[in-house]
């Protein structure tokens, strides 16, 4: 195993928005209904979260790249080369097939960030591990905790892990590569130490290189697709309308195929090129599902690879999860920990067996894999696992947040202690978001911070602390307004701005009340906080308060340097102009080139706004970002 600090290409991710992330509800499920078994139907039903709270967005970035020094580890032996990149969400950058030479996962050159996580800030390529709720992951821009250690065999493993603040579970990550292995091994442990059952989510989510020969092959006739536009159907994807769809660039648009592969069916997908190699994924039973997503070949699908990925060429991401679709949450039971083993390696298909008649194919695969990769030697490797998991790190590599060890130090003043041998959560790891938070622990006093809890126990703590009253307030608004309940939110804020007047107040009530003619008083006490006036003028154009937003653009003195740096904010001002009857100077903003760096996947905004003041000229490929 190898340590190292190399330099990446990359966007910096800036810094947390400070705003608590309760204004914008996570994307509602489809309504699921038809050819669709009850099981499915009824899961996604089930726990999805009103916000993303108490987790802040990571959206203060841009899409200037620089070079930014990483931790990276590397496990190899003959047969393979695995790199991880630890402060990225525990990435799996690059997988390196030593015989062909071949690098089966999709690795730009640049890492770009994105509009496309659960807080934004997303990236494309490797490996990624999500955990929480369908999107990618609260943890995929973030350190893990990470350390070594070497089994009683004398295996060396990496180990990453963390506290997920959604759910309150953690998650293990542990990764090895036995010196004759094919395949690389990679072993998820979700640990519920709660006294209750939680909504659990799980994909691990595989980027691989996309040509015109490549294929996609899982055991199963049909799948559960969905167009981004429909909610899901049964299809069958190796003959979608006189298409098979099983090769990525054969479909036109965007699409999920989340593969139906029965009870006792062995878990594996996998990427085939043109010389049969390719990613070929395997897990133990516990993970459940197999997905392939595609761009689509439509124009937009062309533009957001060119935006994730410049000169990183086109791909496509087979995945695996607990659930048979993303569209579903589990319960995992109060006290209990799922665990389960993924193993990653070259498929070696023959081409022309694997690009042949589906079931054909599916058969090969099948007959290699049981052969490369035997479904015994997968389960006797995972119970050895099984054998150490507990086992305690050697060698900290690189800390996670602090949060962890700020819950296991509530938990152990309310005698509720972690026992979690095998991820630590050193106190050494608390940092200045935690601590006021661990002041309130400890003291029982309260006078503000710039970060955010949730959970009863929290809001007890605060309705108990002494303190600065309105900061008291402000926060317990916050706890409630995280859990959706405005009401109860809208009644701290009051209080909270009848003791002392702030802007997070004013904004968290124009959430609560669906006013956004609070956000008005909100910016006249924090003018210059671009997060903030951001917002602010998103909720008033929605709310079709046009003038007011133009308004409050003017008075914050930033008009002319929104429009100058040719981003969100120019935006939002060609919006504010096209709206109030000043076109031409929404046109010149955008032929003069947007760069909008988190426009949300899927967004059209920039296209919309362009056949609105220009109808009748074609909008220019680098506005199109439509996924249908």
């Amino acid at each position: 195993m190898n340590i190292e600090r190399l330099r990446l290409t990359m966007a910096s991710l800036g810094p947390l928005n400070p705003l608590p992330n309760v204004g914008k509800p996570l994307e509602d499920p489809y309504q699921i209904s038809g050819d669709v078994p009850p099981e499915i139907i009824e899961n996604s039903r089930y726990g999805h979260p009103a916000t993303l709270h108490p987790y802040q967005l990571q959206d203060q970035y841009s899409r200037q790249l620089n070079d930014s020094e990483q931790t990276v580890v590397t496990l190899e032996n003959d047969h393979l080369r695995a790199r991880f990149l630890p402060e990225l969400g525990g990435r799996l950058w690059e997988l390196i097939d030593k015989k062909s030479g071949k690098n089966l996962l999709h690795t730009p050159e640049q890492i770009q960030l994105g509009n496309l996580a659960l807080r934004n800030a997303w990236f494309a390529g490797g490996i990624e591990w999500n955990i929480g709720t369908r999107g990618h992951s609260p943890t995929t821009c973030s350190p893990l905790h990470t350390a070594l250690l070497t089994t009683p065999e004398g295996q060396e493993v990496l180990r990453m892990w963390e506290f997920d603040r959604l759910r309150e579970v953690i998650f293990q990550i542990d990764a090895w590569l036995p010196a004759d292995s094919r395949f690389l091994q990679l072993a998820v442990r979700v640990t519920n130490p709660n006294p209750q059952a939680v909504p659990i989510y799980w994909w691990s989510n595989a980027a691989v290189p996309q040509s015109s020969q490549t294929r996609v092959i899982a055991p199963a006739s049909t799948a559960f697709a969905s167009d981004y536009q429909h909610g899901i159907k049964r299809k069958t994807p190796q003959n979608l309308e006189g298409v098979d769809c099983t090769w990525p660039a054969r479909n036109s648009s965007a699409a999920d195929y989340f593969f139906d592969l029965a009870p006792g069916q062995r878990r594996w997908i996998v990427a085939s090129d043109a010389q049969g190699d390719g990613l070929a994924m395997l897990s133990s039973s516990r993970l459940r599902g197999r997905k392939l997503f595609v761009w689509g070949e439509s124009q937009g699908g062309h533009r957001w690879q060119e935006w994730l990925t410049p000169r990183g060429g086109h791909y496509a991401e087979i995945q695996a999860g607990l659930a048979q679709t993303q569209f579903e949450n589990l319960a995992l039971p109060a006290g209990e920990s799922w665990s389960w083993l993924e193993c990653y390696g070259n498929a070696e298909l023959q081409p022309e067996q694997a690009q042949g008649e589906w079931d054909a194919a599916v058969r090969h695969a099948e007959q290699r894999l049981s052969k490369v990769l035997p479904e015994e030697e997968l389960e006797a490797s995972y119970l050895r696992w099984r054998s150490w998991a507990e086992l305690p790190p050697q060698r900290q590599l690189l800390n996670g947040s602090g949060w962890g060890a700020l819950e296991a130090e509530r938990r152990r003043r309310a005698g509720e202690p972690w026992r979690l041998p095998g991820v630590p959560f050193a106190k050494q790891t608390l940092g200045a978001e935690q601590a006021s938070w661990l002041r309130l622990l400890e003291e029982r006093t309260f006078s503000g911070a710039n970060s955010y809890v949730s959970g009863a126990s929290w809001a007890q703590l605060l309705a108990e602390a002494e303190g600065d009253a309105a900061a008291i307030a402000l926060h317990r608004g916050v706890l409630a307004q995280g859990k959706g309940e405005h009401a109860a939110a809208a009644e701290q804020y009051r209080r909270s701005i009848e003791l002392q007047p702030s802007a997070l107040a004013w904004r968290g009530l124009a959430i609560a009340e669906n006013n956004p003619r609070h956000y008005l008083a909100a910016c006249a006490l924090e003018p210059e906080q671009q997060p903030l006036l951001t917002e602010a003028l998103t909720a008033l154009l929605t709310a079709g308060e046009s003038q007011l937003a133009g308004q409050l653009l003017e008075a914050s003195g930033l008009l002319a340097t929104a429009i100058a740096g040719r981003g969100r904010m120019a935006f939002l001002a060609a919006q504010i102009f096209a709206e109030t009857a000043r076109s031409q100077q929404a046109i010149a903003i955008l032929k003069s080139g947007l760069s909008v760096a988190d426009i949300r996947e899927g967004e059209n905004s920039i296209a919309e706004l362009w056949q609105r003041v220009l109808p009748g000229e074609p909008v220019p490929g680098h506005y199109q970002f439509t996924m249908s």
